[in-house]
């Protein structure tokens, strides 16, 4: 795990009220792989993808991104010309509710992350209208969004939003792609349209992703690896890899093998919270009345 891309080394994360969403919890992730991380509700799936990302920090443990602990700042003393900070990851994100600023178009929306990162930042308002925008549309283009460049968000429906959610998670061609329950508002029919899209996306790019998911299904068919994680507080109980071939289709998520990779998940996520119901009765009932 030490030489992991992204990595997480017993870490405990304590919120102010007292409150362990994760206890003493590891996970490493190589570069260029497409990790799940699925369990029950309020289990730190989504604490996890924070401290990644640096919005959150660990009360103990480290989180290491590409060598880096994330959210250190390297140290610069005054008149020092060789301390220098580490290189910070390009990091895209797409959450279950695709915001968009409503007074700028879906272009404009998508190329937000080309006004704000290195090294596409330095030179945004030379390539704008020239090769970022034709970068934009053929993003657009391989989501089903060709000609809806100039559109609202207002004027799209949910699935297409999120489309493009997608397309400004990837525009600045990201080193690590974190996904917070991206499909989960959409309808069924929705969603497995958007899991095709995904896949494409992720192997034309091959950007490392962490997705956080209630959807067992949807966690064996975009994911390389599955990491199953107790209730709360949240540790991870559970690696799986999935067995199969790409690119993977409807179909295939029907079959046998399809089916019983989603049974064992459930199951173990199944005692997972039978084991944290019994673990909440017995600390209430260690409580004096």
């Amino acid at each position: 795990m030490t030489n992991s891309f992204i990595q997480l080394s017993d870490v405990t994360l304590r919120y102010g009220g007292g409150t362990v969403a994760l206890d003493h919890t590891s996970l490493g992730i190589d570069k260029g792989d497409f990790v799940a991380l699925v369990g029950p509700s309020g289990c730190g799936k989504s604490t996890i993808l924070k401290l990644v990302a640096g919005l959150l920090k660990p009360s103990s443990g480290a989180v290491i991104a590409n060598g880096r602990e994330v959210g250190a700042v390297a140290s610069r003393g005054k008149g020092d010309s060789n301390a220098s900070e580490a290189p910070r990851l390009r990091v895209g994100l797409a959450f279950q509710n695709p915001t968009m600023l409503p007074w700028l178009t879906i272009r404009d929306n998508v190329m937000i992350p080309l006004k704000i990162v290195q090294p596409f930042r330095q030179d945004f308002r030379r390539k704008r209208h020239a090769e970022y925008t034709d970068r934009v549309e053929a993003l657009l283009a391989q989501v089903g969004l060709r000609g809806f460049g100039d559109k609202r968000p207002w004027q799209l429906s949910g699935g297409m939003l999120q489309r493009a959610s997608l397309c400004r998670a990837l525009i600045h061609d990201p080193e690590l792609l974190l996904l917070d329950e991206p499909f989960g508002a959409l309808d069924q029919f929705t969603r497995e349209e958007l899991w095709d899209i995904m896949q494409s996306l992720w192997m034309d790019k091959k950007p490392t992703v962490l997705l956080v998911t209630h959807d067992l299904r949807e966690s064996a068919y975009l994911a390389n690896k599955i990491c199953v994680m107790s209730s709360r507080p949240g540790r991870i109980i559970d690696v799986r890899d999935v067995p199969f071939d790409r690119p993977r289709t409807l179909a295939s998520s029907y079959s046998a093998e399809f089916a019983g990779l989603v049974q064992q998940l459930r199951m173990l996520i199944a005692a997972a919270r039978r084991d944290g119901d019994a673990l909440d009765l017995a600390q209430a009932q260690a409580v004096p009345a």
